[in-house]
């Protein structure tokens, strides 16, 4: 489940292309001569998040908490006025906190308190498996503890998390989709096809998982339930996204109708974090000036030639 809407091109599934034509005729053989042995470490190798290399600090001061959610201890962080309008940040599959952390300070100057943690088994939360259901319980803790929220931006699977969450009943007055998926079984499909894993293993997998955690993947895809979610809502998300392809936003906002959706150039799907442009239009979004927001942003320009 966890994998579940990060490009595995990201994940410790794929390192090279060598080990990638490798793990495909391992799971292609294992697939027909032991399928059981291949629906567990399909399982495995689907719950466990990629080794981070990304940006390892956050400038501001913060304060640091550690939250329990269903027996995992929470690495929490928070900056700003403890009576101020709280925003949650959420990163994804793979990520860490730190990696919102172009967020903190843009909120923490429209005056507002700033809250960021890392999902279980992402860096200081601990390793281990973890799946989408320890993702949304991580959440709720948090939310619990930390909260209310008058806002949250979430990126990538953390952001599908926040939808799942919102169509719970988590309350918020406002919402911001960094890059979100919209579907677990596309995902579990484009997986099975990666790693060369036939039908009948990749759905065994599925049933596995679903019987772990108590949580269906068509459950999940629902979201045609995001139109009772009443509260304004902005998606940005990267025309060329290598991996949630656009139109996985262009899906899901066409299911709220109170969302809007920019789209970015040449960003990627991690590099929109950083960008000045996506983090000052959620940063205005959840100040309530969406009015003023454009419906992209432009592409980088071209570096000039040298002569």
């Amino acid at each position: 489940m966890s994998t579940a809407f990060a490009s595995p091109r990201n994940s410790t599934v794929v390192l090279n292309t060598s080990l990638h034509a490798l793990l495909r005729a391992y799971f292609g053989t294992l697939s027909r001569l032991l399928p059981g042995l291949a629906v567990r470490q399909a399982e495995r190798l689907f719950t466990r998040p990629p080794r981070y290399a990304g940006r390892r600090s956050v400038t501001v001061a913060a304060r640091r908490d550690t939250v329990s959610a269903d027996g995992r201890e929470i690495a929490v962080w928070q900056a700003g006025p403890a009576d101020a309008p709280a925003v949650l940040l959420a990163h994804g599959w793979g990520g860490r906190a730190v990696q919102m952390g172009s967020f903190v300070e843009p909120l923490l100057a429209r005056g507002h308190r700033v809250v960021w943690y890392d999902q279980p088994g992402h860096g200081a939360s601990g390793g281990g498996a973890v799946a989408l259901p320890d993702m949304l319980r991580a959440l709720e803790a948090v939310v619990r503890t930390h909260g209310p929220f008058s806002a949250a931006v979430g990126h990538s699977l953390g952001a599908g998390v926040l939808a799942l969450a919102l169509r719970r009943g988590l309350v918020l007055e406002r919402a911001v989709f960094v890059a979100p998926p919209a579907s677990m079984n596309e995902y579990a499909h484009h997986f099975a096809r990666l790693l060369g894993i036939s039908a009948r293993v990749r759905e065994a997998m599925r049933e596995r998982l679903e019987r772990r955690y108590g949580l269906r993947f068509a459950e999940i895809d629902r979201s045609e339930e995001l139109a009772q979610v009443r509260i304004p809502a902005l998606f940005v998300h990267d025309a060329a996204d290598p991996d949630v392809p656009f139109e996985h936003s262009q899906r899901l906002t066409a299911r709220m109708p109170t969302a809007r959706l920019i789209r970015t150039w040449d960003l990627g799907h991690h590099r929109i974090l950083r960008d000045h442009g996506v983090v000052s239009a959620a940063a205005a979004f959840i100040g309530g000036q969406e009015h003023a927001l454009p419906a992209e942003l432009p592409r980088l320009p071209e570096p000039a030639p040298l002569y």
